[in-house]
Order: structure tokens, then sequence, then C-alpha cells
């Protein structure tokens, strides 16, 4: 491997899949780098699809277009491909786009947010405005389909997860899990701490772009009380 290939590893996971380690931590650097590394692939490399995860970068290809001169796939032209593309033109900053989510906080939208105050040992409006305070970057998509891994959480205001999931938690349920916060895009299962709930509809199966979010995203929450929660919700 070049120097291009530092702090990073391939193996295979399939015939048409490699996975890229850059580290086994949740870490920001880490995953800047990951998100870099996938922008900088999915311009240069035709064919090749790249899913990035907190620490580790998924690469789908078709074989096919990888072969050596007897017609078989050829990992070492995989890999002088990709060394070439990230020594191209250096490592660039990944462009992002900045969301604001609005968000209704507490009561029936936030049923765990006077735990997480307890937790912090933090009041309730203490929790709404360091929560609402910081900007975050979405790390990557996992779980369900459009649910977006946010780093950038107040220490202060980490907690861990519940030790009785509920089965159900309502779309759009803002949440924090450990040390990340993330939204529930559809009804689905869940363990993490509930403190409140966006109107905004995050995934959509049917559109050009079916996730509001994606990888490399800054996002902010905006506080919002119920009458222009269900204003929104309605527009919606």
């Amino acid at each position: 491997m070049t120097q291009a290939w530092s702090n990073m590893q391939a193996e295979p996971l399939a015939e048409d899949a490699w996975l890229l380690r850059f580290g086994e931590t949740i870490d920001a650097g880490v995953n800047a780098r990951v998100l870099a590394v996938a922008a900088r692939l999915q311009a240069e490399l035709v064919g090749v699809e790249c899913v990035p995860a907190y620490a580790s970068l998924l690469l789908r290809f078709d074989p096919a277009r990888w072969l050596d001169d007897e017609a078989h796939f050829s990992a070492r032209r995989l890999e002088d491909a990709i060394d070439a593309a990230l020594r191209s033109s250096g490592m660039p900053e990944t462009a992002s786009r900045e969301l604001t989510i609005p968000v209704c906080y507490g009561g029936e939208a936030g049923e765990d947010l006077d735990a997480v105050a307890a937790h912090a040992r933090l009041s309730t409006e203490e929790v709404i405005a360091r929560h609402t305070g910081v900007t975050y970057r979405v790390a990557m998509l996992g779980f369900a389909p459009g649910f977006p891994y946010l780093l950038g959480l107040d220490p202060a205001l980490a907690m861990p997860r519940r030790s009785d999931p509920r089965t159900r938690v309502l779309a759009g349920s803002v949440a924090i899990g450990g040390q990340q916060t993330g939204i529930y895009p559809q009804e689905l299962p869940g363990g993490w701490q509930l403190i409140g709930r966006t109107p905004l509809p995050l995934f959509d199966v049917a559109a050009e772009l079916p996730s509001l979010f994606q990888a490399g995203d800054c996002v902010r929450f905006r506080a919002i009380d119920e009458h222009e929660y269900r204003r929104l919700r309605r527009l919606g």
C-alpha cells in the first residue's frame, strides 16, 4: 500500500464488496476522513458505490470492470485505481449542506427529557439549550433507512440507552443514545432516550432522494412549541 492508504485497511466482504477500515472508535476526526475518502472515490471511480459509517467505508463495485489480462477480477487493479483517486488532487474538504430541524421538546413528544435532565443534573431548559446550541454532523445513516447518527452532542447530555427498549417509537422522535443523538425516520422499536419530536418527514421512498439527510450534512436543532409543531405537521 502507498501513502494514500495510510491509516486505512481494506478487507473483502464479498466478490463485489470491500470494507475500508479507518479505526475502531467513534471519533469526529476519523469520521471526517471516511467522508472525505467517500467523496473522492465517488467522484473519481465510475461504477463504485460508497457507503460511509463511523470509522469504515463500504465499497460496492462490479468485478467485471476490474479484470486482468486473463479476464479475472484483479484486486490489484482496483487497489491501483483507488490509490490514484486518493492521490489525484489531495484530500478535499467534503461539501456539506446545512439543515435546521424544528423540534418540539418534552411532554408527549419527548417522554425521557426529564430523565435526561436528572441524569445530567441540569434543568430541562438547560438540556434543550445545550441540545440546540451546537452544530452536528451526520456521521452515517443506518439502523433504518434515513436514520441519521449525529456527532457533536454536548458530553453533559450523554446518557445510556434505556434498559427496557420501547416496541414503538413514533416517526420524527429525536433521541439520545450514549454520546450520539439521532432521529427516528419511521415508527420503529428503539431504546434511545426520547427528548422531542420533529414534524418534518425524514424519509420518502418515492422521492428522488428518499432520505432528508446525507452523510456529511451539518444539522442544527431549533426548539418549537406545540402550536408550531402542529402547523408544520399540516404543511408536511
